[in-house]
């Protein structure tokens, strides 16, 4: 089965207000939700309202920080929400970004590789009932054991960049969580997660903005790119891809402060790779080229670049293109 998944929250709906849109994307034909956390809502909350509202979507995080629970606290978090929706939840972990951790949480981003590493062998453990007393490279844990191990253990899958992320990923998770990457990417880093065994799942966060109006999107799109793609685990993701001649304009102003030339020196190119958009038809062709690629689980997030969000989920749907089909 092609899954086929939609980043929740909506923007712009109170989280109380969404179980209408929510219901309506399960009859769109939408397999999947995915969350994420940032600065909005928490990776859990969204899923767990979606749990009950719809009984049969596949919920994910994609992702949760693996720096900002402790070790017992995230394994309660899973395991909570895959007892609320048992057989339906896949956990996404990752390193999330050294703003993310250090600016805004007061962390210290400090071996990332060898925290998520870390942190999916402790929830193997945790989650699965067994007490767990271990020191790990990163952190140690004496005498925890879940008061409520869930029927069905989650999946965990694995927020990957660059090789030696996307490495774990396939060996140690259960797949890979992409990001912010190009349909012809993925045939870069895909081999990467599937040297680790058969069976890995790939999901891929895909930005879409379903507007004709290339002008106005390119523009807007420079602001999302500019502002993920200066921080140094995207900058190094991009380097390693192969775009450092074409974004080494926009760094270097950025670095110097100059904000509008960093902008302007984001080619469209780039933006056109990065950004779906276009008709709906257009989309829905470029988000297969993801898949073709390898992808296995499309996951929509839908930018406000003058856009109803809830008219581009139906025309992004699977129902839609089936309409279109027949």
């Amino acid at each position: 089965m092609q899954r086929y998944g939609m980043t929740v929250p909506l923007d712009g709906v109170p989280l109380h207000a969404q179980r209408d849109w929510i219901r309506e994307l399960a009859d769109l034909g939408y397999t999947d939700l995915w969350s994420s956390e940032a600065n909005g809502a928490d990776g859990f909350t969204p899923l767990a309202l979606a749990s009950a509202w719809v009984p049969d979507l596949r919920l994910g995080s994609a992702i949760v920080p693996t720096f900002t629970r402790g070790p017992a606290c995230l394994a309660m978090c899973a395991a909570s929400m895959a007892e609320a929706a048992p057989g339906r939840f896949v956990l996404g972990v990752g390193t999330s970004s050294d703003v993310i951790v250090e600016r805004w949480n007061d962390i210290r981003f400090d071996k990332p590789y060898q925290k998520t590493r870390d942190t999916v062998r402790f929830l193997r453990a945790a989650l699965s009932g067994e007490k767990v007393t271990e020191t790990y490279e990163t952190f140690a844990v004496r005498g925890f054991r879940l008061g409520r191990v869930p029927e069905a253990p989650p999946k965990i899958m694995i927020a990957a960049l660059r090789p030696g992320m996307l490495r774990l990923a396939g060996r140690e998770g259960d797949g890979a969580i992409l990001n912010w990457l190009s349909a012809d990417d993925v045939r870069t880093v895909a081999p990467y997660v599937h040297a680790g065994g058969p069976g890995k799942e790939i999901v891929a966060r895909i930005f879409v903005a379903p507007s004709e109006d290339a002008e106005k999107v390119r523009a807007m799109g420079r602001f999302a790119i500019a502002s993920y793609l200066n921080v140094p685990v995207y900058a190094a993701f991009h380097e390693w891809l192969g775009r450092g001649r074409e974004l080494a304009g926009m760094w270097e102003a950025w670095r110097a402060g100059d904000r509008k030339a960093a902008l302007a020196a984001i080619p469209d190119a780039v933006v056109d790779a990065l950004i779906v958009h276009g008709s709906p038809a257009a989309c829905r062709a470029h988000i297969r080229r993801y898949v073709e690629a390898g992808v296995t689980t499309p996951a929509l997030a839908i930018l406000p670049f003058g856009v109803d969000p809830r008219r581009a989920s139906r025309d992004l749907s699977p129902a839609a293109a089936a309409a279109r089909e027949g």
